[in-house]
C-alpha cells in the first residue's frame, strides 16, 4: 500500500507540474498580443512584461514546491515522521501538552524552510518588477507579529481540540466539528478590530467624494455597512486590491490605497458592486454551509480512520505512533483523495463570480465601470491575461479576465446616475 500511496502522489504531483508547464508554453505563444477591449491600457511592452513576471513568478514556485515534496517524502516515506514522533513522546509531557508542542515546532520547522523563498520573491521578484515597497525591518517585524498570533491561535486550538478528544473519546468528533465552526465565526468578528489593524493602518476614505458615491450605491443595493476605510497597503506592496470583511453589524469595506489611486470613482464603485454581489446572492453564506458540512463529514471519517489501528501502516509506519503523527497521516490521504474535487471547486467559484459580475453591472448600470477595473488592475499586476484552459478551468477561481471583461462589454448600460468621475 505504501508503494501504491507513493505512486498516487507522485502521478497528482506530475500531473499539477504538467498543467503549470503547458500553462506556460500557451502564455509564451499567446501573450505577445494585446487582447480586445485592453487597448490604450496594455501594450506590447506591457505584455512582454507581464509574461516575464508569471514565468518568474511560477518558476519560483516550481521550486517552492519541489522543495516542499521533498521534505514531504522524507518525513511521511523516509522515517523522519516516526523519528519525530518518538522525539516528542520522548518528552513525556501531558497527553495535551504533547500535542500542542509536536504542531507548534512542526509549524515552526515549515515556516523557517519557507523563508528563502519568501525573501526572494519579496526582494528579487516583486522588486525586479516594481512592486515591492516592504522594507527587511518591516517584513521581520510582520514575520514575528504573524508568527506570535499563529502560534497562540494553534496552540489555544490544539489544547481545546485534544482536550475534548480526552474528554468525550466517543463523541469528540462532534463537539469539535461545533466548536471551529464557533471560532471561524467568531474570528471572522474580532479579526478587524484585533488583528488586521497589527499590521495595516485603517482609516476613513480621503479622497472627496468617494465615501458618498459609495454609500450611495450601498443604499441601492440595501446593504448596511458599518465603515469604509482605506488601508495602507502601499507600505508593502504596489498591487491593488479591495475586500469586504467582517459579518453582521461589523462588515466592512476596505479599499487599498493604491487602488484608490490608480482607478476612478466609477470604477471603484463598480468593484465594490461586485463584492456586494456576493453577499446579496448568498455566496458568502453558501460557502459557509458548504464548508461546514464538509467540515461535520470530515470530523466523523477522522474519527473512524483514527481509530483504525492500520492507518499508520498505510505509509509503512509503526501501528503504536501518536495522535497527532496519525493526524499527519490522515491529512496526506486527505489531500490525495480530495484533489480529484479541485476543478470542482473552482468552476463553482468562477459561477459566483460570474453572478457576481452581472449583479454589479446591473446595481450600477454601468458595466462598462467594472471592464475598465478590471482591465486597469490586470496592467498594474501585471496578471496572466492568457492562461491554458485546461489550467484555468482546474485552478481558477475567477473566469480568465479576458473572458470576463469581453462579457462585461457585451451587457447592456442602463440609464442610472453615474458616480463622480
Amino acid at each position: 500500500m505504501k508503494l501504491a500511496l507513493f505512486t498516487i502522489f507522485a502521478a497528482i504531483t506530475a500531473f499539477t507540474y504538467w498543467l503549470r508547464h503547458i500553462n506556460l508554453q500557451y502564455l509564451k505563444q499567446h501573450g505577445d498580443r494585446v487582447p480586445e477591449g485592453f487597448d490604450g491600457t496594455i501594450d506590447e511592452e506591457k505584455l512582454r512584461a507581464s509574461t516575464a513576471y508569471t514565468v518568474d513568478s511560477s518558476r519560483l514556485g516550481l521550486w517552492d514546491s519541489l522543495f516542499d515534496n521533498g521534505i514531504l517524502i522524507l518525513f511521511l516515506f523516509g522515517g523522519v515522521l516516526t523519528v519525530y514522533d518518538r522525539f516528542i513522546g520522548g518528552l513525556g509531557a501531558p497527553f495535551i501538552v504533547s500535542a500542542v508542542m509536536y504542531f507548534l515546532l512542526l509549524t515552526w520547522f515549515q515556516t523557517l524552510l519557507g523563508i528563502p523563498f519568501d525573501l526572494y520573491g519579496t526582494f528579487v521578484i516583486e522588486a525586479r518588477y516594481g512592486f515591492n515597497t516592504t522594507t527587511p525591518k518591516l517584513w521581520m517585524a510582520d514575520m514575528i507579529k504573524s508568527q506570535a498570533i499563529g502560534a497562540v491561535l494553534l496552540a489555544f486550538l490544539t489544547g481545546v481540540v485534544f482536550w475534548m478528544i480526552q474528554w468525550s473519546p466517543q463523541h469528540w468528533w462532534i463537539w469539535v466539528w461545533g466548536f471551529m465552526a464557533v471560532f471561524s465565526l467568531f474570528m471572522m468578528f474580532i479579526s478587524p478590530y484585533l488583528i488586521e489593524p497589527l499590521f495595516n493602518k485603517y482609516e476613513p476614505i480621503t479622497e472627496e467624494g468617494l465615501e458618498e458615491d459609495i454609500r450611495t450605491m450601498m443604499e441601492k443595493a440595501g446593504l448596511k455597512v458599518g465603515k469604509v476605510l482605506q488601508m495602507d497597503a502601499s507600505k508593502r506592496s504596489k498591487h491593488s486590491n479591495a475586500y469586504f470583511t467582517g459579518i453582521g453589524k461589523v462588515k466592512r469595506i476596505v479599499l487599498y490605497d493604491t487602488l484608490i489611486r490608480q482607478m476612478s470613482h466609477g470604477e471603484i464603485v463598480a468593484v465594490l458592486a461586485h463584492e456586494i454581489g456576493h453577499w446579496k446572492k448568498g455566496h458568502v453564506w453558501k460557502r459557509l454551509l458548504w464548508a461546514e458540512v464538509l467540515a461535520l463529514a470530515g470530523s466523523w471519517v477522522s474519527f473512524r480512520l483514527l481509530a483504525w489501528p492500520g492507518l499508520p501502516g498505510l505509509l509503512g509506519l509503526p501501528g503504536d505512533m501518536s495522535l497527532p503523527s496519525r493526524m499527519v497521516v490522515l491529512g496526506f490521504l486527505a489531500s490525495l483523495a480530495l484533489f480529484p474535487l479541485t476543478p470542482f471547486s473552482a468552476w463553482r467559484s468562477r459561477c459566483h463570480e460570474r453572478e457576481a459580475d452581472r449583479f454589479a453591472a446591473d446595481l450600477t448600470g454601468r458595466p462598462n465601470d467594472l471592464a475598465s477595473a478590471l482591465v486597469k488592475m490586470s496592467a498594474e499586476n501585471l496578471s496572466n491575461l492568457f492562461p491554458h484552459p485546461l489550467y484555468a478551468g482546474f485552478y481558477y477561481s475567477h473566469p480568465p479576465t479576458v473572458e470576463r471583461v469581453g462579457q462585461l462589454r457585451d451587457m447592456p448600460v442602463k440609464a442610472v446616475p453615474a458616480t463622480t468621475a
